[in-house]
């Protein structure tokens, strides 16, 4: 198993956690914490596929200078191929599977426990089924070329800005569900990250259909 890979199924685990936590009112300071972690985790396993695909771009190089008989270069990167094809090429679904399962889980938690309207779990839902399936036609997600999807999606901007929403978002609720803090401050919270979510989602869906 890659170590991106299982990063992905340690904040996976590290959610389940996080949810029976909420639902027994668990310390919203230590909820915070372990939701801070788990967004952590998400940058942690990106880092690690990077690496592991740099090192495999060099592990190539290295193949086709190797001495191999009579072994032709076409042969050789037709090898190397599926060698990366077998090892590398559920990572980028394994990610996004992560990605829904943590994102889905604190929607449903905090829907569960009355903190998020009904509503507002069915457009996540309904925006990611829908999304993920443009991108999967397409490929991938992770080469954006419009300025638009750049600037919301796939720059350091973009992708940090929805961490740090989505963090304050939920961990505002868990201190509003637990310690009964205003309630009208954390619908602020979700209308500004829905946003952040469908804005994000346009761009997604217009780089599949370019």
């Amino acid at each position: 198993m890659r170590s991106a890979d299982a990063a992905t199924l340690f904040r996976t685990l590290l959610v389940v956690i996080l949810v029976y936590a909420v639902v027994a009112k668990f310390n919203p300071i230590g909820l915070s914490v372990l939701l801070a972690v788990i967004i952590i985790l998400d940058a942690v396993d990106g880092f690690l596929a990077v690496n592991q695909i740099s090192n495999g771009k060099i592990g190539f190089i290295t193949y086709l200078k190797s001495s191999a008989g009579n072994v032709s270069a076409k042969e050789k990167v037709k090898k190397f191929k599926s060698i990366i094809s077998k090892h590398f090429s559920y990572g980028p679904r394994m990610d996004i599977a992560g990605d829904r399962v943590v994102e889905y889980f604190l929607w449903i938690v905090f829907t569960y426990v009355h903190i998020v309207p009904l509503f507002v779990l069915l457009i996540i839902i309904i925006r990611h089924s829908f999304v993920d399936a443009l991108m999967a036609a397409k490929g991938t997600s992770s080469k954006m070329k419009s300025k638009f999807a750049k600037a919301v999606y796939s720059s350091n901007i973009g992708r940090g800005g929805i961490n740090v929403v989505k963090f304050l978002t939920f961990a505002y609720l868990s201190f509003a569900y637990v310690w009964g803090y205003p309630i009208i401050f954390g619908y602020i919270l979700i209308a500004i990250l829905v946003t952040y979510v469908l804005l994000r989602g346009m761009a997604e869906a217009y780089e599949s259909l370019i």
